[in-house]
Order: structure tokens, then C-alpha cells, then sequence
């Protein structure tokens, strides 16, 4: 990773507190173009935390870099505006829409009511965002499809596509394999670096420890709010620190993953 290049995505000293729970200790994470990197942890570790106080959905401390610039004081919709997109834990996807048209709503322009207004008309536009993330993801043989006949791996991916037809110069991916099998946690990770390869700074934080080391650039450790490593797959996970918070387990029974 360049140490010179402008990072799409910094935080500075990010901290979050939740009353008396510090669930967020002075993160300082970088994301750039082309880059895939994963953000792991055990649960409570503060990944979401991160997320959310990266997209402004909760206060913090410190700062959010977008491209160099502070955006930590604006709201979601300024920041995702700027170029930020996200996803949820929980895919949910209008029924009543297409797989093109549940897309087209997360699009910038026109509004989310116009939009909606076009698709029940009938006179629907479409941006050129959606067709070029369907066809990214290789979506394209399902756009005219209804969510009731998607598989659950199909629909994951159709919210990373929705994440990404805004055209957003970074995207955090929030646990996109929960919930998928190993074949389709495997086809998820080759989009995945797709989308990171296609010039999108990519943040991927997920419990699927083999899908983040697999496919990411470089990975960051969360344990108790605080980042306690960093750096490429393979030097992480023989991190001892890391061992120790994170994969005591597997270590323990010889079964580290490689």
C-alpha cells in the first residue's frame, strides 16, 4: 500500500462511548483506491461501532477523512453524497421491486421518491450506476427479477450492488457473508475483489475469518475497541497479540487458519 497516496478513507483517533463503555478506543484506519481491507475481531470487538460512526450514524471523536477532506461533523447523507456507501448486516430489499430497481433507489439522482414514483408509473429511468454494478457483480442475468426468488447468497450480493450504483469512491461491507455457506462465501470473495479491483476502496469487515485473510489487501484487528494489529493476511494471523484475542481457540487445537 502507498505510503504517499491520499487514503480514500481515514480515521484519526476514532472513538466512540456509549455512556460508560468506551466501545471505540482512537481507531485509526486507512482505506485506498483498488484496496480491499478487512476489519476483524471477536463479537463486541467494535466493528459495527466503527462503521457506523464512519457513516455518521453514531457520535464519535477524532476524524473521518473522505479523500483528505473532514467530514466528521456531517450528517449520513452529505457524507454518502462525498462518496461513502455502506451496507447492513440485514439485506432488505424491496419485494415489490426488481433486482434493477431495488438498485436504481440507492442511486444519488433522481431522489428516492422519484425513483419510486417512475418504477409504479411506468416511465422508469435508469442510472447508469445500476447497470454498471449489476454487470460487476454479475447480476445482469437477474436484474429483472423479484427478491422472493433469490437465493440468500444472490441477495447478499444484490445489496453489495446496491451499495455500489451510487458509484461511491469507498464502501464498507458489514458482514456480507453472514448467514452464507462455503461455496457461496467463495463466490462472494471473488466479487469482492472485483469491485475492489475495479478502482473502489473497499472496506470488508466480517466474521468469516478464511473470506477476510483470503481476499484482503492488508487487515486491521479490533479487540475491546482498539486496534491491536495491522498489516497483510499473513503476518496478522501469526500475530501473537491477535492468537491470543481472537483465535485462541483454533490456535489451541493446532487449527490456525492459513
Amino acid at each position: 500500500m502507498s505510503a504517499s497516496a491520499i487514503p480514500v478513507l481515514r480515521t484519526e483517533a476514532l472513538s466512540v462511548n456509549y455512556g460508560g463503555l468506551r466501545a471505540l478506543i482512537e481507531a485509526t484506519i486507512e482505506v485506498h483506491r483498488g484496496r480491499l481491507v478487512g476489519l476483524i475481531g471477536p463479537n463486541g470487538a467494535g466493528k459495527t461501532t466503527f462503521v457506523d460512526a464512519v457513516g455518521g450514524f453514531t457520535s464519535s471523536r477524532g476524524r473521518i477523512l473522505l479523500d483528505g477532506a473532514d467530514v466528521s461533523t456531517l450528517a449520513p447523507h452529505r457524507r454518502a453524497k462525498l462518496g461513502l456507501a455502506r451496507t447492513w448486516q440485514t439485506t432488505e430489499l424491496f419485494d415489490d421491486l426488481t433486482v434493477a430497481e431495488n438498485l436504481a433507489v440507492a442511486c444519488r439522482l433522481p431522489a428516492f421518491k422519484q425513483v419510486v414514483g417512475s418504477v409504479f408509473s411506468g416511465r422508469f429511468v435508469e442510472d447508469p450506476g445500476v447497470a454498471a454494478a449489476l454487470e460487476l457483480l454479475e447480476l445482469t442475468s437477474i436484474r429483472d427479477a423479484f427478491p422472493e426468488s433469490l437465493s440468500q447468497g444472490q441477495r447478499k450480493l444484490v445489496g453489495v450492488a446496491r451499495s455500489l450504483a451510487s458509484r461511491p469512491s469507498v464502501v464498507c461491507l458489514d458482514e456480507p457473508a453472514a448467514g452464507l455457506d462455503s461455496d457461496e462465501s467463495q463466490a462472494l470473495g471473488q466479487r469482492l475483489r472485483q469491485v475492489a479491483e475495479s478502482g473502489t476502496a473497499t472496506l470488508l469487515i466480517d466474521h468469516d475469518m478464511d473470506l477476510v485473510l483470503t481476499v484482503s489487501d492488508y487487515v486491521y484487528v479490533l479487540d475491546f475497541g482498539r486496534v491491536i494489529a495491522e498489516g497483510a493476511p499473513e503476518t496478522v494471523q501469526q500475530d501473537p497479540a491477535v492468537i491470543e484475542a481472537y483465535l485462541g481457540t483454533q490456535a489451541a487445537e493446532g487449527a490456525a487458519p492459513s
